[in-house]
């Protein structure tokens, strides 16, 4: 349990690695735009950290069991696929939903944000999808509170998205996070009310809804990013959040 609060000096530096990975998140996400390779907008991101005096959290990261590093400091999914799209010389269309989810290590502290870009004339359907998913990621982080649990953070973001009609994509969560991008908990986008974890001070979480417009059940492919099996839409928004005795606080807000 002690591993997961965070004193307040090291909030501070989550803060501040917070801080600058918004901006980063800010610059990078209006620079996603039809025409633009992706491929580009992994140099840019790399570009901007660097600027941030920070280093790319995703460069070169391992999930347990691989045996090569993530290649890229940016994921940018497109349409159906949900995270961990890799950067390529795929150009930027008109209608495309695009998920940019980056991270930063800054002084030893992880951060980590995504954002939905919908580029150009996209459907109704996206758009709806798109602020469906963003309101999610608002109310899990609404009840995100001392004394409450993991499983209402989950009921809060499952409730808003099944009431927009649409589904959580499966097998895909958010996370604790600090001294290393992934800790302890996970933080599920389905739960129960007052079941798991229980929230405590100190504690920070990145909260990450990731929704689709289909069934929600995905598979990895052989690059491995994840993509609906249906080939459905999909929307993702994160923000690093810390547990606060006043309440909820995002370390990745834009200013």
């Amino acid at each position: 349990m002690s591993g997961f609060i965070k004193t307040a000096s090291q909030i501070k530096l989550l803060a501040e690695a917070g801080k600058r990975l918004a901006y980063v998140r800010d610059v990078l996400c209006d620079e996603v735009k039809a025409g633009v390779e992706t491929r580009m907008l992994d140099m840019r991101a790399r570009e901007l950290i660097k600027k941030a005096d920070a280093q790319p959290a995703f460069l070169g990261y391992r999930v347990p069991g691989s045996t090569k590093g993530y290649p890229a400091a940016v994921c940018i999914s497109i349409n159906e696929v949900v995270v961990h799209g890799l950067p390529s010389e795929y150009v930027v269309r008109d209608g495309d939903v695009v998920k940019i989810d980056i991270g930063l290590k800054f002084k030893g502290w992880y951060a980590d944000t995504a954002r939905t870009v919908l580029v150009g004339n996209v459907t109704t359907e996206a758009r709806r999808l798109s602020t469906v998913t963003e309101e999610a990621l608002a109310a899990g982080i609404s009840v995100a509170k001392v004394k409450n649990t993991i499983g209402d953070i989950g009921a809060a973001i499952s409730a808003r998205v099944k009431h927009g009609g649409f589904s959580i994509a499966d097998k895909l969560t958010g996370h604790g996070i600090g001294k290393a991008l992934h800790e302890e908990p996970a933080v599920l986008n389905i739960g129960a009310p007052g079941r798991g974890q229980e929230l405590l001070p100190g504690m920070v979480l990145a909260i990450e809804p990731m929704v689709a417009t289909g069934s929600g059940c995905v598979e990895e492919r052989a690059d491995g990013s994840f993509a609906t099996k249906d080939g459905s839409l999909t929307a993702h928004f994160e923000h690093t959040i810390v547990i606060t005795q006043e309440g909820p606080k995002i370390l990745t807000a834009s200013d």
